[in-house]
């Protein structure tokens, strides 16, 4: 066979993932049944190997493998034909070999031939006496053989391979490492997922080339990632744009790292050929039969998403990042429930003070939530997470309804305050959020006006048109709307006299170094001049001692909320603190400072 040709066998054999993997009944069945037929106590389905000769399935022999010299199922792979030896000591050929030596004497082999002709292999019988092989037996045989192909490809076309890189899918990834960790447990081991494109990349990419670019820009990763490991090691295609693989057994953590750091440099462009993407590598060390094989995949994951924030793109598995990460999931999953469990989640209420009167014109309403297992969680680190997903939607309505049900009770006890209630982005991209508040607001009778609905500048000016067109439909209402954070989001003139709503609330970060930094207070001075100028009554958030009261006071801010004047409370704790506020006095400390 012409070394070409032979090159091209062994790639037909490497693509198919057959090579020492684990028996299979599927195998043996139809080995049992090539050796009944013969009569004969050893039968194998060999495949021939670049120097040796691996038995997928093997009745009558004890070891897995021989050398592929003078093997007579190499002649049948090379041939892709059926072979008769009637007598090996009888055949120059084979005189000398192996199973010669080992007192074979009769061989008969059909050739395990794929559909570009190519032989993988042989179903061989052996016996240790010479006889024949009637042309009835031989039939036979070549009919099994065939058999045991149908089953290759049937195992290489369902489950196992993917269609479109033609490598090893994820099942087949997981079960390697199971089977790793049944063969050789103990091993410090190092798995690596390379991440192909951020997933904004892939959406652009689709909408603009389609997926048939796509799908070669994958052919063509498979093929590099699995030239630059070689072919004494497998790569695995284990989802649409996610490859893995096992570094060699030697390989050290350090040493690894700044060889893969140096491959992607040199040669990214060959993993994304044609195609703007950025491609990151994680990886995550293991221990063979400790660590679960879902576990080894999950942490070289998360590697992959951590190495996006490295100038190099490339990590090591970080349980810290990792359980950061597992910590967010599992506040989405405890959420959901705690949406359903009224003794989980509270609202607070913060008062909002006018400045010029020194009264209670309102309150800010504040979501908290007390999980059974992890105790109080942070607003700053639950509201962020839930606002990315389709949780953000029932979070608002249970604030919605929780605050205007106490507003009703308020107003029916004489109490006018007028409820700020947060929004989020989410929010302002549901068709019928407008109309949903007007409903609710109708359902509880309350007043619009007493309603305002509180919305970060970043939150409209990602999508301006449907965002504004709902707050609109609020102010039409008669309700009222809030800029909040002023001046971390987009804070530009052109922006902001785009932004529905007559209410500006200016960040606490600003306020809160407003004393200690001229500069900071003359920033302030400038917005609320600014906001005033341009129609907004102005809010000053994180309102913490006199000094800063008095500073707004005089820069002719409206009115202040902040812990100087009371912390977020309960609605029995905000009913007993209102008793007790007194407007008067408030107003006498400003006037006498």
């Amino acid at each position: 066979m012409p070394p070409h040709d032979e090159e091209n066998r062994l790639d037909a054999l490497y693509s198919l993932n057959l090579l020492d993997t684990a028996p299979s009944e599927s195998f043996d069945r139809i080995t049992r049944m090539a050796a009944q037929l013969f009569n004969l106590p050893i039968a194998a389905v060999s495949l021939t190997d670049r120097d040796r000769q691996w038995f997928k399935s093997r009745v009558g022999i004890d070891h897995w493998s021989i050398p592929r010299f003078k093997a007579p199922c190499a002649q049948v792979a090379e041939s892709a034909r059926t072979l008769i030896v009637p007598d090996l000591l009888a055949d120059s050929s084979y005189r000398n070999s192996l199973l010669a030596d080992q007192g074979i004497r009769f061989y008969a082999g059909a050739s395990l031939t794929t559909r570009d002709g190519y032989g993988l292999g042989s179903l061989c019988v052996l016996g240790t006496e010479p006889r024949q092989a009637s042309s009835l037996e031989m039939n036979a045989l070549s009919d099994l053989a065939k058999m045991v192909m149908s089953q290759i490809e049937l195992q290489h076309a369902f489950g196992r391979i993917d269609p479109l890189s033609g490598l090893p899918n994820r099942t087949q990834f997981l079960d390697d490492l199971a089977d790793l960790g049944r063969d050789d447990p103990g091993q410090r081991r190092l798995a690596v997922l390379v991440d192909l494109a951020r997933p904004e990349q892939l959406d652009n990419g689709l909408r603009v080339m389609g997926a048939t670019f796509m799908d070669q820009v994958v052919k063509d990763a498979a093929r590099a990632i699995s030239a630059a490991i070689g072919r004494e090691r497998t790569a695995y295609h284990v989802s649409a744009t996610q490859f893995a693989f096992l570094a060699p057994h030697d390989a050290r953590d350090d040493d690894y790292m700044m060889k893969l750091r140096s491959y992607l440099t040199d040669n990214h462009h060959r993993l994304v050929e044609n195609f703007i993407t950025s491609a990151s590598v994680g990886v995550a060390p293991f221990v063979t039969d400790e660590t679960a094989p879902g576990d080894v995949l999950r942490t070289a994951h998360s590697a992959a998403q951590d190495a996006r924030s490295c100038s190099a793109m490339v990590s090591m598995y970080s349980s810290t990042m990792d359980n950061a990460h597992q910590r967010r999931f599992r506040l989405l999953s405890d959420f959901s429930k705690a949406l359903k469990n009224d003794e989980e989640l509270a609202l607070v209420y913060q008062p909002r003070i006018d400045l010029k009167t020194g009264k209670c014109v309102g309150a800010e309403a504040l979501l908290r939530w007390k999980n059974p297992d992890l105790g109080p969680v942070s607003p700053a680190e639950f509201i962020p997470v839930i606002e990315q997903t389709t949780l953000a939607a029932p979070a608002t309505k249970w604030v919605l309804k929780t605050a205007l049900s106490q507003l009703s009770q308020w107003l029916s006890s004489d109490i006018a305050l007028r409820i700020s209630i947060n929004l989020s982005a989410s929010n302002l991209e549901e068709p019928d959020f407008a109309q949903e508040v007007c409903r609710l607001v109708a359902e509880h009778g309350i007043p619009p006006d007493y309603v305002e609905l509180e919305v970060t500048e970043s939150a409209i000016m990602g999508n301006l048109t449907g965002a504004a067109g709902q707050l609109r439909e609020l102010i039409e209402a008669g309700m009222h709307v809030a800029i909040d954070d002023f001046g971390t989001g987009y804070s530009s003139l052109a922006y902001l006299q785009k932004l529905p709503g007559k209410i500006l609330k200016i960040d606490q970060s600003f306020i809160g170094e407003m004393e200690a930094d001229g500069r900071c207070a003359t920033l302030v001075q400038s917005m609320i001049s600014m906001a005033h100028d341009l129609g907004y009554r102005v809010v000053a958030e994180g309102v913490e001692s006199p000094g800063a009261r008095d500073s707004l006071i005089k820069m002719g801010c409206d009115e202040a909320q902040g812990y100087y004047y009371a912390r977020p409370m309960a609605p029995n704790a905000f009913n007993r603190w209102l008793s007790q506020y007194s407007p008067q006095s408030e107003q006498q400390n400003a006037s006498a400072a």
